[in-house]
């Protein structure tokens, strides 16, 4: 493989963090190639999370709000028209051993490398923990989320529950409260598992009240949610309530199994950056997006850190030739 035939900036996944890398580094004539993932895949969604989201009334710039897979093909068009490659192809190995980087798209097995890299930005976001429920991804966004912050106003005076009984779990019931007439936190325990001061809040809010030992086994609703099934689980019995909104927040988890024992992880499996940077451990190799931020987890966070990574990226290129 010759010089030409080597990348100076793959991207692997897209989503806002990536997208807005590639718009970055596409203007700073790096020609990034974009390898964004495959609609059939649940942990590296071309597009990212927003892909599954109806209506986004909270990014910067759309007063009226704009459906969330119109937003990213806005951000992909905008890449592509600064010159940024994208390829619909799902990433299956990556070697950061030597340099320039390989990485693998098909046999994870081949010889050679489908591309090579001088550097490399790592998007590939992070998934929500599911219920696995037979209806629970055709409702997603019509009743069902796992984002009180994207979506909790639209449910202004409806009776919601969420799922979960940890930190997440609450500070999601807090927030949705402001809206809701109701808020029902259904718990598989017989206590949360949530620090102290978040249960106490809980507990002092009058709008929420908790279902104990139960846990969520269907949905109702042809276009929208229209009812959750709840299965107490000492006794077994079954209750239908008449929830308009479900919010399941059970947890993340980021898509970082390509890169285990090649990139540093925290121990809840999101990258390691370097603060105030996007640089991981591997000199070259940067991270951006919700795959680095366990925190924050929004579309206008995970641009901001597209952009640092594209920065950085385009900053340490330059260092090389130095």
């Amino acid at each position: 493989m010759s010089s030409s035939d080597v990348r100076d900036v793959v991207i692997i996944g897209s989503g806002p963090a990536g997208l807005t890398a590639a718009i970055y580094t596409a203007r700073a004539s790096l020609e990034p190639l974009v390898i964004e993932g495959e609609p059939s895949s649940t942990s590296d969604q071309p597009g990212g999370q927003l892909m599954l989201t109806t209506e986004v009334e909270n990014f910067p710039g759309f007063p009226e709000g704009i459906m969330g897979p119109e937003l990213m093909m806005n951000f992909r068009a905008q890449a592509a028209r600064f010159g940024a490659e994208i390829i619909t192809e799902k990433v299956t190995r990556v070697d950061f051993s030597s340099r320039p980087f390989g990485v693998w798209i098909g046999d994870p097995d081949a010889a050679e490398p489908t591309f090579r890299s001088r550097s490399i930005i790592v998007s590939t976001g992070a998934q929500s923990l599911m219920l696995g429920l037979e209806d629970e991804h055709r409702l997603i966004g019509h009743g069902v989320s796992t984002c009180a912050t994207c979506d909790g106003f639209f449910f202004r005076d409806q009776h919601i529950a969420v799922v979960g009984g940890g930190d997440s779990a609450i500070e999601e019931a807090t927030f949705l409260s402001k809206f809701a007439a109701s808020v029902t936190i259904i718990h598989r325990r017989d206590e949360l598992r949530a620090s102290k001061i978040m249960q106490d809040r809980a507990f002092a809010n009058e709008k929420i009240s908790f279902m104990w030992d139960s846990v969520v086994t269907g949905l109702q609703g042809e276009t929208s949610l229209q009812g959750v099934e709840v299965e107490h689980l000492p006794t077994g019995e079954r209750t239908v309530h008449p929830f308009t909104g479900l919010f399941v927040a059970i947890g993340h988890k980021p898509n970082t199994d390509l890169f285990a024992g090649q990139l540093d992880m925290h121990p809840n499996g999101y990258l390691d950056t370097v603060p105030g940077t996007s640089r991981t451990n591997v000199d070259g190799v940067f991270a951006c997006g919700d795959v680095q931020d366990s925190t924050y987890r929004q579309a206008i966070t995970a641009a901001g850190s597209g952009c640092m990574a594209a920065i950085d990226a385009e900053r340490w290129l330059e260092a090389q030739h130095d």
